[in-house]
Order: structure tokens, then C-alpha cells, then sequence
């Protein structure tokens, strides 16, 4: 498993044009209450940081995989939330604000644990250690490029055109959750010569670690007293994790295609729990209203 066209190109390309409709919905305001209120950002933070990497450990320590298998798993549980937990949120109607705002602290952050997390795996797991670096520039670029920039101008647009914005909110919903299907469509079929392999290998590994880390997002979330929004956002940023990245460190800085097959799978796992959230809190939010 490595990357390609899907996960280099369209995937970043697609989810900026979601981006730019995401920030439609937002505002400055929208912003500003997560710094008055820093509770929710302090809560995804232990989360994303402390509580998932431990999480993996358990789970990669009781669940019978291989060192490769148990490092690939370590490393996608050290990656930060990336885009698609934005989209996500937004489509299940959390604070979005809130998710972008994790995904940014937590990509900064995750530049300076990764190495740690990936060679304490090493050392572990496997009795190696390696040297691992993730270009800061290049990474920042990329997180601005692909969320912050396109949502600064979705924003730009609802406070210059506020009407257009309302009226483009809905078509753009449906439009994000067409392109997510189609991404979670592309990615099964091009992976389905492997899936029984990667299923049977790390399934149930990755299966337990993606319900394990959105389970204590919403334990964390009532325990914090936050509000719906922001325990969507908490959950969801907690169990969609940046798969690309964490291929990336596997195939191309361990060189080792062995360990690529968590990351892999766990990016399919996500898609599908994803959508399920997506499909529950809207059910839900149609429920209340």
C-alpha cells in the first residue's frame, strides 16, 4: 500500500473545495468562543495526544498482530486528525470550529511526538530504532493549504455575500457528502485484492482501536460536561486519524510496506464508522428539531 494518484491529488484537491463550502458556515464568532471557552479544546487535546497512543498500545498489546502490524498501528495512532475529521464533523453537524482548530494544534504537536511515538514503537516492538522527520515547512503548508486557507475564504465569502452563503450551505452539504462517498467507493475498490489479507492480518486491531478511541472521546466528553457540538467534534477527532500521513511514514521514511497494511485498513475502518456517525447525529439532529 503506498500512496497514488487517489491520495496525492484528488483526495487533498476535493476535500480544499469542501473546505471552502465548510467555511460558509462559519465565523469569526464561531472562533472566538472556543477561546473563551478553552475546556473543549483542552479535552480533544488529551485525547488526541495522551489518550489514543495508550489506547493503541493496549490494544496492539492483548490483540495478537505482528511487530510490523503493531508498529503500523502505533504510527497511525501518533497522526493527527487531518481534514477529514473537519468534513466529517461538519457533516455530522459537531463544531466544526472546534475541529479544525484540534486538527491544527494537534498537527504542530505531532511533528514533535511522532519520532518519539514511532521509535519508542521501534524499540519495542521490533528492538530498532530509526530516524524520523517530518518536515515542518512543507507539513505546515500543506495543513494551510488544504483546511485553513479555503475555510479563510469560505468566510470571507458568507461576510461579504451572507444571503449566497445561506443559500449555498445545503447544496454544499450534499455535495461533501457525495464526494465522501466517492472517496470511501475509490478507496475499497482500489484496495479490494487486498482487503481480505489486511482484514485478516489487522481487522480486528484496527476495528477495536477506532471504537475504543471514539468511545473514550464521548466517556471524555460527558465527564467534561461538553455541549452536543463539541462531543461530536471531541468523538470524531478522537477516531478519524490522517491515514495518508501515516502511510507516508510507513512506505516512505520506514520503508516498510509490511507496516503500511494498519494505516491502510484503519483508513477504510474510519470511512465506514465515519459515515455511520454522519448518518447518527443527523438522524439525531432530525430527531430534536
Amino acid at each position: 500500500m503506498q500512496t497514488n494518484v487517489l491520495t496525492e491529488v484528488f483526495l487533498p484537491l476535493s476535500l480544499a473545495a469542501i473546505m471552502l463550502g465548510l467555511g460558509l458556515s462559519l465565523t469569526l464568532d464561531d472562533f472566538t468562543r472556543i477561546v473563551r471557552f478553552p475546556k473543549s479544546v483542552a479535552t480533544g487535546l488529551l485525547n488526541q495526544v495522551i489518550l489514543l497512543p495508550v489506547i493503541g498500545f493496549l490494544v496492539v498489546t492483548f490483540v495478537p498482530v505482528s511487530p510490523e502490524l503493531a508498529v503500523g498501528l502505533m504510527v497511525l495512532a501518533a497522526c493527527p486528525g487531518g481534514v477529514t475529521s473537519n468534513l466529517i464533523t461538519h457533516l455530522s453537524r459537531g463544531n466544526t470550529a472546534l475541529s479544525i482548530t484540534l486538527t491544527a494544534i494537534t498537527s504542530v504537536i505531532t511533528i514533535f511526538t511522532i519520532p518519539l511515538i514511532v521509535n519508542l514503537s521501534l524499540s519495542h516492538f521490533m528492538s530498532q530504532t530509526a530516524e524520523i522527520r517530518l518536515p515542518v515547512g512543507t507539513t505546515m503548508i500543506q495543513i494551510f493549504g488544504i483546511t485553513l486557507l479555503p475555510v479563510s475564504i469560505g468566510m470571507l465569502i458568507r461576510y461579504k455575500a451572507p444571503q449566497f452563503a445561506s443559500r449555498a450551505d445545503r447544496p454544499m452539504r450534499i455535495f461533501s457528502a457525495v464526494v465522501f462517498a466517492l472517496i470511501v467507493l475509490a478507496a475499497i475498490l482500489k484496495e479490494r485484492e487486498n482487503l481480505p489479507e489486511y482484514i485478516r492480518t489487522a481487522g480486528l486491531a484496527a476495528l477495536l482501536l477506532n471504537l475504543a478511541t471514539m468511545l473514550i472521546g464521548w466517556i471524555a466528553g460527558l465527564m467534561a460536561g461538553l455541549s452536543t457540538e463539541d462531543k461530536i467534534s471531541v468523538i470524531i477527532e478522537s477516531g478519524i486519524q490522517n491515514g495518508t500521513l501515516g502511510i507516508v511514514i510507513t512506505a516512505t521514511l520506514l520503508k516498510n510496506p509490511a507496516m503500511t497494511v494498519a494505516p491502510a485498513l484503519y483508513s477504510l475502518i474510519m470511512f465506514l464508522t465515519g459515515g455511520l456517525m454522519i448518518f447518527f447525529f443527523n438522524r439525531k439532529h432530525k430527531a430534536i428539531n
